[in-house]
């Protein structure tokens, strides 16, 4: 009898196996009930400065879908609360980027205010966020139902070629620095610059063990290929890009060739994907190939008639729209890198309110349980969804402090002032 009431019970686990898991819906959600998004990228400080100059008395975060201007071309913000909560967001790197056409000196200046703003945005929020700067302040952020709101920095020129101040930016709370913006350092490459030093020189190898030393995340999204294999030879704990896309699915420069993506895989760290449709999609790369073409012509045509160009580029860019890929374009992206290297190495880094346009679908910080529903629709189970929401972010930032943990009788790096 026993023996029938074993069988009858595995029969049993076998019949409703398959139904147990539910429908895509349901896997995504008890995906994200179980951990919340943790995304690597969003550039609210951005727009903060830019459309307030960093003041927030009378900024409302709760709602910021009133915040268009269309006489100036303005679209309205992508992230506010209201659309957090409805995303299942839980954890939030809020890139402190500033321009790197700056000045050095000035640009870290302006980094130290965008450092500012976030905290001080953080804090007329306590109900809803929390300032984090270690895994364990997530996790707690997290059970406790708040957002962890941690500061990545965007582009080496914003240490302005000095450790010391690299050390100072990590002291106020900075826990990721992406080694380059769009153009080349005086000691890294840029993806979509003039490459100077094959990748990194012997003092971009040294910014890159003083953050491990530090504890402090390593950026990889925006640098060139040679810069990110110089960088993962160095590494000594996981990596990370914090939006980027595979370059298999669009050959823009700014994205991650398979080989970086292998060596990622070695180093064990992680891509977050990017929703901006140029890096998405290789039909938008193309449009914008073609839009440069386009305008480069029309400019010599009607040289010193500004008007009339600016006139006839508007009517081509009516009469060939950009295309903007979809939602399901993002999943591409995310299948192709875990099939490549495993569930274990890809997040989320939607780069909202850093970039004008997204993907359809993915209109704003609201939309990532439909990327889930997605996913789940196409076989992704929920443990592996869970690691696409967060945990794989979790265990990258617990192993770079478990070595800066390793590393702590090490003496800080030094470099000779510049003046």
């Amino acid at each position: 009898m026993r023996v029938h009431s074993i069988t009858f019970a595995a029969l049993a686990a076998l019949i409703s196996g398959p139904s147990a898991a539910g429908t895509p819906e349901q896997v995504a959600d008890a995906a994200l009930k179980a951990q919340p998004v943790w995304d690597g990228h969003n550039d609210v400080p951005e727009q903060l400065r830019d459309r307030r100059k960093n003041v927030l008395a009378g900024f409302d975060f709760q709602d910021t879908t009133g915040t268009a201007d269309p006489a100036k071309g303005v679209i309205a913000m992508q992230t506010d609360l209201n659309r957090s909560r409805k995303g299942r967001l839980g954890a939030q790197f809020w890139s402190v980027y500033v321009s790197a056409n700056l000045p050095e000196p000035q640009a870290v200046q302006a980094t130290l205010e965008q450092i500012d703003t976030v905290k001080r945005l953080v804090a007329l929020y306590p109900k809803y966020l929390q300032f984090c700067v270690d895994s364990a302040c997530v996790a707690a952020a997290q059970k406790a139902g708040r957002i962890a709101s941690l500061i990545g920095m965007e582009g080496g020129h914003s240490i302005g070629g000095s450790l010391a101040v690299l050390r100072q930016m990590h002291a106020l709370g900075a826990r990721y620095m992406t080694l380059t913006h769009f153009k080349t350092t005086a000691w890294a490459d840029a993806a979509t610059d003039e490459p100077r030093h094959d990748g990194l020189t012997p003092f971009g190898e040294d910014v890159v063990r003083e953050m491990q030393r530090l504890g402090m995340l390593v950026d990889l999204s925006h640098v060139s290929e040679a810069a990110m294999l110089d960088a993962m030879r160095v590494a000594r704990a996981p990596v990370f890009f914090s939006h980027s896309n595979a370059q298999a699915l669009n050959s823009h420069p700014r994205n991650v060739s398979d080989t970086a993506l292998k060596a990622l895989k070695a180093n064990g760290g992680i891509v977050m994907i990017n929703f901006y449709p140029a890096y998405v999609v290789g039909d938008t790369r193309a449009w914008s190939i073609r839009r440069s073409a386009e305008k480069a012509r029309i400019d010599a045509v009607n040289l010193g008639n500004p008007a009339a160009a600016k006139a006839e580029m508007a009517a081509w860019e009516k009469a060939n729209p950009a295309p903007s890929g979809t939602l399901a374009d993002v999943a591409n992206q995310i299948d192709y890198v875990a099939k490549l290297i495993g569930p274990d190495h890809v997040g989320l880094g939607g780069d909202l309110d850093g970039i004008d346009t997204t993907v359809k679908g993915m209109e704003d910080v609201s939309t990532y349980p439909a990327l889930f529903v997605e996913l789940a629709r196409r076989g992704w189970s929920q443990t592996d969804l869970e690691k696409l929401a967060g945990r794989n972010m979790m265990r990258v930032l617990r192993a770079a402090e478990a070595y800066a943990a390793s590393r702590r009788g090490d003496p800080p790096i030094e470099n000779p002032t510049a003046f």
